[in-house]
This record gives C-alpha cells, structure tokens and sequence, in this order.
C-alpha cells in the first residue's frame, strides 16, 4: 500500500481518527481504483465522495452531454457548462477537488465490445446507469471478471442500493443482479427519468450510499450491503431491507448483445407507429380520421404543445370514455416511451386504431416545427 504524505494525512485527519479505518483504511483508499458507470444523477456525489475520501483512481465512463434538464440533480455541473462533455468536466472537477487522486475518462457508450477491457483493470465497479441493457451488462462483466459491483436505481421517490459479486468471509462471490432480476421487465414498463421524473435530492442521497458501500468494500470495515437491497421511499421517508440469496440455477458465460436481451422481454407484438413528418403530410381530407391524444402530464403543456385530447398516462384507463373510437388514435407524449405504454393499454382494452407518433414531441420539433420548444 502507497504511503500518505503530509499534505494527505492532514487532508484525511477525520478518516484517520475514526476506530477501524485509521491509517490503513485510508491506504487502501489510496491504492484503490473504482470505475463510475454514468457521470449523471447518481454519478455525481458518488464522484464527489469517493474523490474527496481519497480513492487513488477514479474511471469514469461518460460520453454524453450537459443539458439543461441534468442540472436539477447532476450537481457536478451548472449553467455555463450545458452543451459540454460530463465525463470532461467531471475529470476536471475531481482533480481540482483532490490533487492527489487521478481520473481517467473513458468517452465512450459501454457495450459488449469494450465493457470487459474498460472494467478488468479497476477493483470495483458502481453502476450510475439508467437502463437496463447498461445494468445487465456491467453485472455481467462484473461476474465474469470477478469484480465487486456497487448498484443504485432512483425513480420517483424511491431509491435502491446494493452490493453485488463481492467477497464473503467464506471466500465465495456473493449474489449479483440477476439473483434478483433474472429477466429485465417488459420494455416501456418501467418509465425513464426523463418520462417518470425524480425527485432532485434522490440520487444525491442514494449516490451517496453507493460512495459509502465502495468505501466499506474497499477497506474492509463494517458490513456491506451484500445479499440484502436497502430500499427508501423519500416521499414517506420509510425504509426496507430485504434479502436475498444466490439463485445457482443459471451460470453467465460471456457477454450478449444486451438492447436485444432486454428489448425481447416483452412477446406482445409491435404495434403501429407512426413518424411525426408522415403524420404532418397526411392530406387535409383525410385529417378528421385521426385523433391525437396528448399522454404526458400538464405541465408539460405550458412547456410545448401540439394539441389533441389531454389524459395523462395514469388517469388513461379512467377515461377510455373519452376517446373516439371511430378516429384513429395518434398517441403521443415527450418521446414516444409514455404513448408507447398508453397504446398497449388502449389495445388491451380493445382499441385496434392506434398510432404511436415516434419520438414524441421532441421528434416533432425536429421534423416539423422548430419552433416546438423541446425538453
């Protein structure tokens, strides 16, 4: 284990009091490596914590952008920053926040190809993703290459945290994620962020706690979240910790192409969709045949708004009244996600003419009207 110098024993003095971590627990801290899936919500205290604590190096797998929705919760970045690389100003931002450590930013989507060469040289993993393709294959790669994997998940107000493949006293790996998920859910059943909101403090609380279990994996003290799913409704403030145990009823070979895994969950059919441009061009006659129907919440009304009848995704099976069954149904929401479980219901219920307009609103501005504010 690397020696601290001066500057570092006064920066970790209140690591080096604590009993059980002291010098040594701050050693290992800084002989340590830790590779960050995500740079976003969740990605952003844990990058702070584990930096500031003194983690030696720090990977961040980050290719996407600042926007101006991140900044609600993603409070590594501000303002200014929107339209730059995460995974850039992250690195940047740790270094100056703790000069002694090193990052190493990986500007790439991880996939099948590259998720096992990324991973192999870090000690452990924390999952700040949030899909399940990305879920499936960092637990994957993370049992294949014998990595400990740090997991969290918000929605809402409901956080996740757990601790999967690491080592138990008796030497074995403990549970990973497919012991409690083997299959992902159907897709379109388990909104997005971006389609089912979060509460901004969320993943500052649930980061946090993946920060805490790295450091307790990494140096050895207390007890963490091995076998058990540490569960917080924020909205209630109650909490649940459940177990569970190693299936040993499926063993995980290699990788797979993960977006057809989770993309074929569901054996209901493909319904019809239709493209914003190809629903503008159809001609004036024929327009009175179609009815759009607008799933998403109301305030995203006075954001953008392209007309047709207003029900919000989960007030939809109350007012099926509501709809014209002799029109044919043009669902549509911020992104095609919400209409696209909107459609499945309706079909359910027996409405056989529905369209899903493709990429939602969003898509709309592009291909239509750029006037159309998008968020």
């Amino acid at each position: 284990m690397e020696n601290l110098n001066l500057a570092e024993l006064q920066r970790y003095s209140r690591h080096l009091i604590l009993p059980g971590f002291g010098l040594k627990g701050q050693k290992k801290l800084k002989s340590s490596s830790v590779l960050v899936v995500g740079a976003g919500g969740l990605g952003s205290p844990v990058l702070l914590y584990l930096a500031a604590a003194g983690v030696g190096h720090i990977g961040i797998v980050e290719y996407d952008l600042v926007d101006a929705t991140n900044l609600q919760r993603q409070i590594l970045y501000n303002d200014k920053e929107t339209g730059q690389p995460k995974g850039a100003l992250a690195a940047q931002k740790l270094e100056a926040l703790n000069p002694a450590i090193k990052t190493t930013w990986h500007d790439t989507f991880l996939n099948s190809n590259n998720a096992l060469e990324i991973i192999r040289p870090y000690d452990i993993v924390i999952d700040g993703s949030d899909n399940f393709p990305t879920r499936y294959l960092v637990n994957d790669a993370c049992v294949l290459l014998d990595k400990p994997l740090i997991y969290g998940a918000i929605f809402r107000f409901e956080g996740q945290v757990s601790v999967f493949n690491a080592l138990t006293d008796d030497g074995k790996r403990g549970p990973n994620y497919r012991d409690l998920y083997p299959s992902p859910p159907p897709p379109g059943m388990v909104p997005s962020c971006a389609e089912g909101g979060v509460l901004g403090v969320l993943p500052g609380i649930i980061g946090s706690m993946q920060a805490n279990e790295a450091i307790k994996v990494l140096t050895g003290i207390g007890e963490p979240l091995t076998g058990r799913m540490f569960i917080i409704d924020t909205a209630t403030f109650e909490t649940r910790t459940l177990k569970f145990k190693a299936r040993n009823d499926y063993k995980i070979h290699q990788l797979i192409d993960y977006e057809q895994f989770c993309n074929s969950a569901s054996n209901k059919p493909e319904l019809p969709h239709i493209t914003p441009k190809a629903f503008n061009d159809i001609p004036g006659s024929d327009r009175p045949k179609y009815a759009l129907v607008d799933v998403r919440e109301p305030f995203e009304h006075d954001i953008s708004d392209i007309g047709g009848i207003k029900i919000p995704l989960d007030q939809l099976e109350k007012r099926l009244s509501e709809l014209p069954k002799e029109n044919t149904l043009v669902l549509y929401c911020r992104s095609g996600k919400r209409s696209a479980n909107a459609q499945q219901i309706l079909h359910d219920k027996g409405f056989k003419n529905t369209l899903n307009l493709i990429g939602g609103i969003n898509r709309w501005a592009s291909e239509v009207d750029p006037s159309i504010k998008t968020y």
